[in-house]
């Protein structure tokens, strides 16, 4: 309720229908917080309960805010049921001005915007006259400039961070907490704002939201200037990426067909132009540690940072064609005779898929005899960090890709997908199959070669995530 004698502050009640004992011994719980909305005067709880030890609730007796994020308010404090009341208190730092501060602000106000425009245009015509003749005008593809990412576009507090889960050549990814619920949140540097501002800009277009694309909830930028650092907000899969689930077990069949099924969707789905819906979008950088897994083993595909998409009418932006991961360039990438197309890059993310199948295909249990330790595309050839010239020598000179066992041609679906991995990273681009086919290739594959167990199990896992096939070329 508001205070007749005050607006500036806001105090209200929560329903405490029961109440949550808060202690050290489990996850460090040992503070008590509160969120609430202010709506038009009627106070709504969001949430009340115990919070992580946090610096800056030592010493409060009292839940008191304030500042106000979106409409959302939040307090935290120590000791026993602190928070059964809490209130918003905003700073007030408002100072007198004086008539002379005053006629001054009035004079800088009018003057400086004069003087910097007159300033802009001497230059202007220096800078045309100097320029005039020594270059000639050219035309450039127009773009549309980037509108920024709102700072926080979350429209709830607070997130906080847990533990690192993993880093890349972009950031960090850390497990966090957002109220009752588990999320990612990949830390970018703000020398990498560009890859930032490339994945929300890509997480953002229409027609993103698919179950085999990772999903985005927000971003924010924290804190300022050189120790600013920019957040993506998605959700968060215990199995982690596809690589180390890989490092750490052996596959079924069934297993193989859910991740390879679901994977080549996600894929196909990027690739699809849907006009008036979703442009085409290239991910240029698919491996299998930007595969996640949820905990059904269905897969989605994450990291944006090099992502391209197609539009009519608009450039795609930054064009360098050599970018990714050198183990799973194609060889045209690594020579660098790529033709800057939409369907250029969207074969080179199939070439890409056919290695990650590769992955599958070297852990499964499905033919008899042990499963090897887990390898890298071409590890064997190159070792774990090769250089560009290394990549060269194996994939384009002598034309190599990871080896196919004999013993998977007994196998129906192994034979299937080797048939399938081949015709993905065919030396000559124009001759590799489409995502869409590869993930019509996957469901064929599964239906022609399980056995009735496990038949019941993959019907089920595809069952469960909605599984409808596309129309797609072969």
């Amino acid at each position: 309720i508001f205070s007749p004698a005050s607006s500036s502050w806001l105090e209200g009640q929560g329903n405490i229908s029961g109440v949550v004992t808060c202690s050290g011994e489990k996850n460090k719980k040992l503070h008590c917080f509160a969120t609430w909305k202010n709506l038009s005067g009627v106070v709504q709880v969001v949430q009340q309960g115990c919070w992580l030890d946090d610096v800056n609730c030592y010493d409060r007796t009292e839940c008191e805010e304030n500042r106000e994020a979106l409409g959302v308010f939040f307090c935290c404090c120590e000791g026993s049921l602190c928070n059964k009341k809490f209130s918003y208190r905003p700073i007030t730092t408002t100072k007198p001005v004086t008539a002379r501060a005053q006629l001054l602000t009035t004079l800088m106000y009018s003057l400086l915007p004069v003087m910097a425009v007159g300033a802009v245009l001497l230059f202007s015509l220096w800078l045309y006259r100097q320029h005039k003749r020594a270059y000639p005008p050219v035309l450039v593809p127009t773009q549309e400039p980037h509108p920024p990412p709102p700072s926080p576009s979350l429209s709830q507090r607070p997130l906080q961070l847990l533990e690192v889960k993993g880093r890349g050549r972009f950031g960090c990814v850390w497990k966090a907490q957002l109220l009752s619920d588990v999320v990612a949140v990949k830390i970018f540097p703000l020398q990498d704002k560009q890859s930032w501002q490339n994945e929300y800009e890509i997480f953002t277009l229409n027609g993103m939201g698919h179950e085999n694309v990772l999903q985005f909830i927000g971003a924010e930028r924290r804190g300022s200037h050189v120790d600013m650092e920019l957040w993506l907000i998605t959700a968060y899969h215990e199995k982690g990426c596809l690589t180390d689930y890989l490092k750490a077990d052996v596959l079924s069949w069934s297993q193989v067909c859910v991740i390879a099924q679901s994977m080549s969707r996600g894929l196909a789905y990027l690739h699809e132009d849907v006009p008036g819906h979703k442009p085409a979008i290239a991910h240029r950088d698919v491996k299998s540690r930007n595969v996640l897994l949820k905990s059904n083993l269905t897969a989605c595909i994450a990291d944006f940072g090099l992502a391209l998409r197609f539009e009519a009418g608009r450039s795609p932006g930054e064009t360098h064609g050599q970018v990714g991961t050198r183990r799973y360039m194609a060889p045209e990438v690594l020579e660098g005779t790529i033709t800057f197309h939409r369907d250029a890059f969207l074969r080179i993310d199939v070439y890409a898929l056919a290695l990650v199948l590769w992955e599958l295909a070297s852990r499964c249990t499905a033919v008899d005899g042990p499963v090897d330790e887990y390898m890298l595309p071409f590890e064997e050839e190159v070792g774990q960090h090769p250089s560009l010239e290394d990549m060269q020598e194996v994939v384009v000179h002598n034309k190599l890709r990871p080896p196919l066992r004999e013993c998977w041609q007994k196998h129906a679906g192994l034979a299937l997908l080797c048939e399938t991995m081949e015709e993905c990273w065919d030396h000559e681009a124009e001759a590799r199959v489409s995502a869409g086919c590869v993930e019509e290739r996957m469901v064929q594959m599964q239906r022609s070669s399980v056995s009735p167990e496990e038949a019941v199990t993959v019907v089920t896992m595809v069952t469960n995530v909605g599984y409808q096939p596309r129309e797609s070329g072969l």
